[in-house]
């Protein structure tokens, strides 16, 4: 799913805020949850150059969870309240 962006990256196309939260949903769905934070990271710099929104941190705490990284789930918890992203 993360992939999908790169491949819209290399036709010239601008994946938006619903393209990555797409990407990163399906991460969390596929139980991938490295490659979820991954797109968070990627979509906040440079990638999709998007702010993360609640939408796009929830998934990628819920791919945390499901995949048992609860240290990461905290951090990313941490970040969203430094951003004032509100759970």
């Amino acid at each position: 799913a993360a992939s999908i962006v790169g491949e819209m990256r290399s036709h010239a196309i601008q994946p938006d805020g619903i393209t990555c939260n797409a990407a990163i949903s399906a991460c969390e769905k596929g139980g991938q949850w490295l490659r979820a934070l991954l797109a968070v990271a990627q979509s906040s710099v440079g990638g999709c150059g998007l702010q993360p929104t609640l939408v796009t941190c929830s998934a990628a705490v819920s791919a945390c969870e499901k995949g048992r990284q609860w240290n990461q789930a905290l951090a990313l918890l941490q970040k969203m309240k430094l951003a004032a992203i509100r759970p």
